[in-house]
């Protein structure tokens, strides 16, 4: 039987494979990962999602991760699978950094500069959106 550890490298290496060979496909999917991880980011004043999560306490980190697992399976029921996977994407980056697997922190490092870029990508789009009078 796997460890919770092996359970989470698993998931991990299958969502790294899976950004991997399909975020570059939907636009759709980054740009709620960059929205999602932006806004959280506003609420701390964090300048980077490494940053972010640099701040969190375990009391933060935790009820975190419990308001993803409940968002993630609420957009899951409603059958808004891109929303689910933004969701999973930046839950996964938030557990990671906890785990001793190596591979798993090397590729938290990877996922942390994507999340970055799409956070980037999102606040040029929004910067550049006119704003209603």
């Amino acid at each position: 039987m796997a460890t919770k550890e092996e359970d989470f490298r698993e998931r991990f290496v299958a969502m790294m494979q899976d950004l991997h060979a399909n975020g570059g496909k939907d636009q759709e999917a980054m740009f709620l990962i960059g929205s999602l991880a932006s806004r959280l980011m506003d609420r701390t004043s964090a300048k980077s999602w490494t940053t972010f999560k640099s701040t969190l306490g375990s009391y933060d980190r935790s009820a975190l991760i419990t308001d993803f697992e409940k968002q993630g399976n609420k957009f899951h029921k409603d059958g808004k699978r891109k929303h689910a996977y933004a969701v999973q994407v930046l839950a996964m980056s938030v557990i990671a950094p906890s785990q001793a697997d190596e591979d798993v922190l090397t590729g938290n490092k990877i996922l942390d500069s994507v999340i970055n870029r799409l956070v980037a990508a999102f606040r040029k789009a929004e910067a550049a959106t006119p704003k209603p009078n």
